[in-house]
């Protein structure tokens, strides 16, 4: 297990989040990993040292100025003696005192003075989320090298209020610090990898638009694992509510034409990886303003275009990667529409799958695929999609070879 023997520096900032600490705590020595927690003055305020240090079987680390636990320069110590610094949950607080280089508690002070790898599990309102000021420092941190899990969309604990901003469930920070700490076989180190993941937006006025029920589950599987293997990873994601895969460089689109873009910019690479279910149309001139339904009056048509073709345009272009494969959702004759994407779309190989609604499939955990190449179709049981791309990123690790 990538956690046995690992020693993880937990540092619990102040958020109503911090309650799920405990749990994380519990998780990580399942896992065989042993925790050493430092707690912030407002962590303080939600669970309280005494939980924390039982749970954690070590002591709680609290004051910069304690005289006993800085006798021998405690901050420094507990910087290095760790393989991971794992912040959950990380405030707007403390993720700008990061971004900016300030000291002025024994949190800070320990993540300015590290020089292992740090994982950040961001919690917040989603208001304190989409400020300009907290994703310019996200985006400072992620430039430092600091990984990040979440944050996820879903109903505030402090509020009835919903948006991006809730932090990850303990087990999904459990997997990214998997992740970041394993030491197994990396046979795609030095290569690159395009991946892209669910659904696009396409506006029909400010507040509708067209899209599918792609959850981006298995794309963001598939750009971990290919991750995990060693791989440097662009993953190019339409509008999801899952978290951002670690060690990942993700770029978030909205647009069919946008995703089209961000792949194109993200060349070259070795290997492409189009599982992104792109909606094949968009509205040829989006309104401005909302469309209003008024009685006695014609429903408004809408008329269509075509949007842009993006595992074509990958499959057919000037620097196509030396590897470069599709996904076909399909709700009849799956095989045969996928011989014939593979063909049209320039494809090496088609990850086809039934997404026919009886499946639960599409925004389900589970996948059935079926391999399909020039010589021949191979049929993989029904697997988790994380399975799935396991077995996806070792067979491109196998072919790169």
């Amino acid at each position: 297990m990538a956690l046995s023997g690992k020693r993880i520096l937990l540092i619990i900032s102040g958020g109503i989040a911090a309650y799920k600490s405990l749990d994380l705590i519990r998780r990580l020595r399942e896992r065989g990993a042993s925790v050493r927690p430092v707690m912030t003055r407002g962590a303080q305020e939600f669970v309280t040292p005494l939980a924390v240090g039982a749970l954690a079987a070590d002591h709680v680390f609290l004051d910069l100025f304690s005289r006993q636990d800085e006798q021998d320069i405690g901050h420094i110590r507990l910087a290095r003696d760790c393989d991971l610094v794992l912040i959950a949950p990380a405030t707007a607080d403390l993720m700008a005192k990061m971004a900016n280089g300030l000291a002025d508690d024994l949190a800070s002070t320990v993540l300015l003075a590290t020089n292992r790898p740090v994982l950040a599990a961001p919690a917040m309102n989603p208001s304190m989320w989409a400020h300009p000021a907290t994703r310019r420092n996200a985006a400072m941190l992620r430039a430092d090298g600091i990984c990040f899990v979440g944050p996820m969309a879903g109903e505030m604990a402090e509020s009835r209020e919903t948006g991006l901003g809730r932090m990850a469930e303990p087990l999904e920070i459990v997997a990214a610090a998997e992740t970041l700490l394993d030491d197994g076989e990396k046979p795609l180190k030095g290569r690159k990898a395009i991946v892209t993941s669910g659904p696009t937006h396409e506006p029909i006025d400010p507040v509708r638009y067209i899209a599918n029920r792609s959850s981006g589950r298995q794309g963001h599987a598939i750009a971990a694992a290919l991750a995990k293997l060693g791989a440097e990873v662009t993953l190019v994601s339409g509008p999801v509510t899952i978290a951002d895969p670690v060690g990942v460089n993700v770029i978030h689109v909205e647009r069919a034409e946008e995703m089209r873009d961000a792949v194109l910019a993200a060349l070259p690479a070795d290997v492409a990886v189009m599982v992104a279910a792109v909606a094949d149309w968009r509205v040829a001139s989006a309104a401005d303003q909302k469309l209003k339904k008024h009685p006695g009056e014609s429903i408004p048509t809408l008329a269509l275009t075509e949007n842009p073709d993006i595992l074509k345009t990958v499959g057919h272009h000037t620097m196509r990667p030396k590897l470069v494969i599709g996904f076909a959702a399909e709700t009849q004759d799956v095989e045969s529409n996928a011989k014939a994407k593979l063909e049209r779309k320039g494809a090496d190989m088609i990850v086809a799958n039934d997404v026919s609604p009886a499946t639960g499939i599409m925004g389900g955990s589970r996948n059935s695929v079926k391999l399909v190449r020039r010589d021949g179709v191979e049929q993989w049981p029904d697997l988790a999609k994380e399975e799935v791309a396991e077995r996806l990123a070792a067979l491109i690790a196998q072919r790169l070879r």
